[in-house]
């Protein structure tokens, strides 16, 4: 388990990380958000050990960052944003070197290294020079090597920054594949790719924790109670002012999706029962309606309602 308690760090006059607290259990998938600066990256190089706080109490699996850094070491595994790899080297000599170095005796570094390697689906390279990978097999080599020291905790900062569609999708499943078997910490700029396999997520911006949850407590939390989505296939003009005069609709916005397909974002005044009358237009106009639903907000709205205090989404606004 992983508990941080008022968590600050200071450069200076400058404030990196501001008074922030939570706790991850054990099995979990946890990602951090957050844009560029917001101290995501500080945040996880103190997690590892890497780095002291300013201030504040950190414990990995009981461990305290200050005073028990090297058992905290021993029970986490780091992959960095920039990979560090010595690409002179071949990837099985590469990772008998990192297990060597985190004190894997002779009988166990061969087996572990031949693990880490099946786990992470490079086994067949494991004879080729790093300097000859494509990114997406560098990032597995990173992984691979963070994984050697069979960690309680797994530290991933940006994980598929700079792979391609198909190369997001293997380290993807790879991160699934992990969970359950220990806790996992991940910080992405593809918020679909947090939704799809974080169990919670953080949202930290200029330094302080702004929202934890899970994706689906935080759409909850977040989501504006009672708005409509209605995807009508009709001219966007005449629809949105047909819409924007509908019996019930309090603020109306707008977003074209296709040629003469709009979605349209409703909010109901007190007690309208918008769907009928919503219906009724579309009937009485002839035109064909896709979809009509609650409104649900995805993790991207969540983090630009947080974040960047865009709230609504983009088009034309009404009332």
């Amino acid at each position: 388990m992983i508990e941080v308690t008022k968590l600050t760090k200071r450069y200076g006059a400058f404030t990196a990380v501001d008074d922030i607290s939570f706790s991850i259990e054990p099995g979990e998938i946890c990602g951090f958000l957050g844009p560029n600066g917001a101290g995501k990256t500080t945040t996880m190089r103190i997690l590892t050990g890497f780095m002291p706080p300013t201030d504040g109490r950190v414990t990995v699996a009981g461990f305290d960052v200050f005073s028990d850094m090297i058992e905290i070491k021993k029970r986490v595994g780091y992959l960095p944003e920039s990979t560090p790899l010595y690409t002179e080297m071949r990837v099985s000599e590469y990772l008998d070197f990192v297990a060597e170095i985190k004190g894997l005796k002779s009988s166990a570094k061969k087996r572990k290294v031949a693990d880490v390697m099946e786990a992470t689906h490079i086994t067949d390279r494991q004879r080729s020079l790093i300097s000859s990978l494509s990114k997406g097999y560098r990032q597995r080599v990173g992984l691979a090597q963070a994984l050697l020291n069979d960690p309680e905790t797994l530290i991933l900062d940006e994980p598929s920054i700079g792979l391609d569609p198909k190369q997001i999708t293997e380290i993807r499943s790879m991160i699934k594949d992990l969970a359950g078997k220990r806790t996992v910490i991940l910080s992405t700029h593809i918020l679909p790719e947090a939704q799809m396999i974080c169990s919670r997520v953080m949202i930290i911006n200029k330094g302080k924790l702004v929202a934890a949850g899970t994706p689906e407590s935080l759409a909850q939390k977040f989501e504006e109670s009672g708005k409509i989505v209605a995807t009508i296939k009709a001219p966007s003009e005449e629809a949105f002012r047909a819409v924007r005069n509908v019996e019930g609709a309090s603020e109306v916005s707008m977003t074209k999706v296709g040629e003469e397909i709009v979605k349209f974002y409703i909010s109901p005044t007190k007690d309208k029962n918008l769907r009928k009358s919503l219906a009724r237009l579309v009937v009485d106009k002839d035109w064909e309606l896709l979809e009509l639903k609650e409104a649900s907000l995805s993790l991207e709205e969540v983090y630009l309602k947080l974040v960047t205090q865009e709230s609504e989404p983009a088009g034309l606004t009404g009332k």
